[in-house]
């Protein structure tokens, strides 16, 4: 029986989060969603992640109402989401029922495979969002989970497949392994994906990684050779930089090795034709810069992943301090030495990469630290992988009145229960929906402000009838 391996698209998420921290309108993805149904992809990843705070914050667009398109666009596609677990796509943990609501949500407006994960890789910080998954699951839900790759002194072949286990005990259905910085090496594919397989998991296995470093694909041909199943890839003309390896490519390739994809390769290069107009309009209008499509190996040393790369130029081009972009590169290794080797992905990412910014452009390290990374120090996010810096730890937990940190999650020692209803009450007459209240918890202040646009214009909307003489 031949080999097959299929294929996850990612330019509806996150190859345009990486490339262009998630600013691609909906307008632009529109025309060819239609082809994308017959391409014959495993999975469209079109949702989760960034994208839902990018269309409240930039692109006045309703993120639900986005999937609803995206679904009824492509009836025949697995519509995929990554989700935070506990975090959701916020950067703070929510309450178990506001998890359980909006998975429900989630599955009930179009998602079918439902990507969760920890960023710290503490699985109890996704059982509630599996659980709720189960639940309210249709015949096409999937439950995949998901692990945040990394190197550190700590994170080593055998924890990962012990990891993998785990997640297969929990009931998952396939298992991700989420290499955001692409920095897995070929030998190390090799090592992981051969490893979880003796380790016993029967799960199909998944591979997510970046070009960043430019190991990528490599990376994803050895792990093919090792039976990995599935493989996230960007169509070419939104691929390599900080995105994932191009879909044609790795498609030809594997051809040629007699490999099965399921895909119609007419249709993957009828969507890149589509695609490369739209890149040119981001890239004329500076919105993709040339260092995200670039391949830099320092991200070997940094660890950095490729949609966290995007925001902190971005972040810095605003503040107009980009001629500190190397010095606060360089601080990110030993931020993170400092918080316990925490895999770099969102919110940690963004804890990391922000106070490394920082550090740099206050001039004095951890004079200035965030709220997120104080949360992190108290244990709110979960168990570091390995022990944190003592004496930053120790002043953290002294200004807040703790003696160490919490030992359980932070929904079991602050158990309301009453955010889905509080938010209710805040929205009034704004909320149309169980959807607008849920954007609103997730992001307060992005949601109130689109709530109140969309409810000006449908006050200023004018309606007429044409009768007959």
């Amino acid at each position: 029986m031949a080999q097959k391996v299929q294929f996850t698209e990612t330019v509806l998420r996150d190859a345009n989060q990486s490339l262009m921290a998630t600013r691609m309108a909906y307008s632009d993805m529109e025309g060819i969603l239609s082809t994308m149904d017959k391409a014959g992809y495993y999975s469209v990843e079109c949702w989760g992640g960034a994208t839902f705070d990018s269309c409240l914050r930039y692109l006045n667009e309703d993120p639900w109402e986005r999937l609803r398109n995206f679904r009824k666009a492509m009836p025949n596609t697995r519509l995929q989401m990554l989700l935070r677990g506990q975090n959701l796509l916020g950067y703070k943990h929510y309450h178990d029922d506001v998890v359980e609501k909006f998975v429900e949500l989630s599955i009930k407006n179009g998602i079918d495979v439902l990507r969760i994960f920890d960023a710290l890789n503490d699985f109890r910080n996704i059982k509630t969002a599996l659980e709720a998954t189960k639940k309210y699951a249709t015949k096409n839900t999937v439950a995949s989970g998901c692990i945040s790759y990394t190197q550190s002194p700590v994170h080593t072949p055998a924890k990962y497949a012990e990891m993998c286990k785990e997640l297969q005990s929990m009931g998952f259905d396939t298992i991700c392994l989420k290499d955001m910085a692409g920095t897995m090496s070929p030998s190390e594919a090799e090592q992981l994906f051969k490893g979880i397989k003796d380790a016993g998991v029967t799960l199909p296995l998944i591979l997510h990684t970046h070009c960043t470093t430019g190991m990528a694909y490599m990376t994803v041909m050895k792990a093919v050779e090792s039976g990995v199943d599935i493989i996230d890839t960007a169509t070419s003309c939104f691929s390599n930089g900080t995105s994932q390896p191009a879909t044609e490519t790795i498609y030809y390739a594997l051809s040629e090795l007699g490999i099965e994809t399921g895909l119609n390769e007419k249709v993957i290069n009828e969507v890149n034709d589509y695609f490369k107009p739209v890149k040119q309009k981001y890239i004329d209008n500076g919105r993709i810069n040339p260092k995200s499509m670039g391949t830099d190996a320092q991200a070997l040393v940094y660890k950095v992943p490729g949609g966290m790369l995007s925001n902190m130029i971005a972040n810095l081009t605003d503040m107009h301090a980009m001629d500190k972009f190397d010095a606060a590169l360089a601080e990110i290794p030993s931020v993170r030495k400092d918080m316990g080797y925490p895999p770099l992905v969102t919110p940690l990412s963004q804890m990391v990469g922000n106070q490394a910014v920082t550090n740099v452009l206050v001039g004095e390290r951890y004079k200035n630290i965030s709220k997120e990374v104080k949360a992190y120090f108290k244990g709110e996010y979960g168990i570091a992988p390995a022990p944190v810096n003592p004496e930053l730890e120790k002043r953290i937990l002294s200004e807040a009145g703790m003696e160490a940190p919490l030992d359980c999650r932070v929904e079991d020692s602050k158990r309301t229960g009453k955010e889905f209803a509080d938010a209710k009450a805040a929205l009034g007459d704004l909320a149309e929906s169980e959807e607008d209240i849920m954007s609103y918890i997730c992001f307060p202040a992005q949601a109130e402000k689109f709530l109140e646009g969309r409810k000006a214009a449908e006050e200023n909307r004018v309606t007429y009838t044409i009768t007959e003489a």
